[in-house]
């Protein structure tokens, strides 16, 4: 006996089998026990979610040797037939292969005929949008005033291409991609059902590439299989079937991201290249899981099983802003990848804006801004001006070098952070806290509201464990969220940082040369090129 796919072998034969539709099996069963059922149906949703298995069930219900009902037998010949797939009056058309009016017109004339064994005559029409417009026209009176003994249900994945005369004649339920969870659910008793193991890992792997298709989660578990010999599946060999080997660098992108660490960054999108991804659903993985850390860092309780641990990781190490600055880079970057020269510069290219770029920075960049080479070539000795901009730019580099560096405001505080020894979050922490109180082994901290994803219990206890080795005695630490504005050695530092900028401008403004060129040639100041000596642009 030749080998039945799992699509096939596991195919609802029951309404009571049907999964993640019961809007549309509550209408369906209370219409066939009342034996009201209309005589045109629309199945509408996307592939592999049960439109013809409805359709199939439907048929069974109407032709069942018991009567109409809808709980068939499935023991009578009406019944194993329809399952087996050769009962004569039940008529499964492609519209995709009988498009023409001929063939609408043939069905007409046959439909005018009695069932040879059943009560009903059902004509399931698949992928009804593929008709014809004068096939469509022909179909609409037998639609409209069928005979009674014939019932008509179209199925389509694509409704909006059906014509609202059709529409307005058939009774239309919308069937519902199935969630994750549930797919991957299904596919774990089916295995087992099966006498076969395999790891949650894998399950969640083939259930999220079923992409809401029952059918193509089947399918996928029917190839993963085969991959792995009929013995256990692995989350490493579905990940290889598949080709998405590359999700779980994608964590490690972003954690480098989060961290500034360039080198690391590019690390990543070497070992990416190496397995020759698609980067164009690597991004979509990239917004997918940025989405999903935002909603766990807003809404923890949103969290399930399904949600990778690593998910739950990014949404505490990366500030909420930045998701958001992230997770439309990503889209972004998808957007504009068919325009790129190659696919993985355009990746990387977005992997490099969520690097250089974070809310709240002074002129939004994160990265130094090199020195442009005309600039540099101007500056050295006996160097010629060959053109304004290129005197403008070392003017401007050498007016930037005049200025100070300050001291910062807040020094007791911030001097002391310093001698901390912490690194990391934990420093952070520190940083968008203002000191406010000891008293005796208690020591009182103010956060800054804005900062609050900054406090985790780890930190709060590295911060502690620093304090009370600092003071040679056991301290309790205790943070408010209340932080005062411009309190904060880190508000001081942008207060500080936002001084200095406009003082660097105004002695760009005022230095002679820059005025005359600004006279002469109508020069003008690039956007971002100023920076206080002391600076590379990089964000604390």
């Amino acid at each position: 006996m030749s080998y039945l796919a799992l699509a096939r072998k596991w195919r609802p034969r029951r309404f009571e089998d049907v999964v993640g539709q019961p809007h549309v099996v509550k209408a369906l069963s209370h219409a066939l026990d009342g034996d009201k059922l209309h005589p045109a149906i629309l199945l509408t949703g996307t592939r592999g979610v049960g439109k013809t298995t409805l359709a199939r069930i439907i048929a069974k219900g109407l032709n069942c040797e018991t009567g109409v009902t809808a709980s068939p037998c499935g023991k009578c010949s009406s019944c194993l037939q329809v399952d087996e797939g050769r009962y004569t009056d039940l008529l499964e058309i492609d519209a995709a292969s009988h498009t023409g009016v001929d063939n609408v017109r043939e069905l007409i004339d046959n439909a005018q005929y009695t069932p040879s064994r059943g009560r009903y005559k059902v004509y399931l029409i698949d992928e009804v949008h593929m008709l014809s417009k004068q096939a469509f026209n022909a179909l609409l009176k037998t639609l409209e005033e069928p005979p009674p003994h014939v019932k008509f249900i179209l199925a389509t994945t694509d409704p909006q291409r059906l014509p609202i005369t059709v529409l307005s004649r058939c009774l239309q339920f919308n069937l519902r991609r199935l969630p994750a969870a549930l797919i991957r659910e299904l596919l774990s008793s089916v295995l087992a059902s099966e006498g076969l193991k395999a790891e949650p890992a894998a399950m969640a792997e083939l259930a999220r590439a079923a992409d809401g298709s029952m059918r193509d989660g089947l399918s996928l578990t029917d190839q993963a299989i085969a991959f792995a010999g009929g013995k256990e599946l692995k989350r490493e060999q579905v990940e290889d079937m598949l080709g998405t080997q590359g999700r779980h660098i994608l964590f490690e992108v972003l954690r480098a991201i989060a961290g500034g660490q360039g080198d690391a960054l590019l690390g990543c999108v070497d070992k990416l290249d190496a397995q020759a991804p698609d980067y164009a659903a690597l991004l979509n993985d990239l917004a997918t899981i940025l989405q999903r850390a935002a909603v766990l860092q807003i809404l923890p309780q949103a969290a399930d099983e399904d949600d990778d641990p690593a998910c739950a990781e990014l949404a505490r190490v990366i500030a909420a802003e930045d998701l958001q600055v992230y997770y439309q880079i990503a889209v972004n970057g998808r957007r504009d990848l068919p325009y790129v020269p190659d696919p993985r510069l355009g990746f990387e290219m977005s992997l490099l804006r969520m690097l250089a770029f974070r809310p709240g920075d002074p002129g939004g960049a994160r990265m130094a801004s090199p020195v442009p080479a005309a600039a540099r070539a101007t500056s050295a000795p006996g160097a010629k001006t060959s053109a304004a901009p290129a005197t403008a730019a070392a003017s401007v580099s050498a007016a930037a070098a005049a200025l100070p560096v300050p001291v910062p405001a807040d020094a007791p505080w911030a001097q002391r952070i310093e001698s901390l020894g912490i690194e990391g979050f934990a420093k952070q922490l520190a940083r968008h806290c203002e000191w406010r109180t000891q008293d005796g082994e208690a020591v009182t901290l103010a956060l800054d509201p804005r900062m609050k994803h900054l406090l985790q219990d780890d930190r709060r206890a590295a911060l502690e464990q620093a304090l009370a080795k600092a003071a040679g005695k056991p301290l309790k630490l205790k943070i408010e969220i209340a932080g005062a504005a411009g309190a904060t050695p880190a508000q001081q530092d942008e207060v500080q940082a936002s001084d200095r900028q406009r003082a660097a401008l105004a002695a760009i403004d005022e230095d002679p040369t820059v005025r005359a060129l600004k006279e002469k040639f109508g020069a003008t100041v690039r956007s971002g090129s100023v920076q206080p000596a002391g600076t590379n642009g990089a964000r604390k």
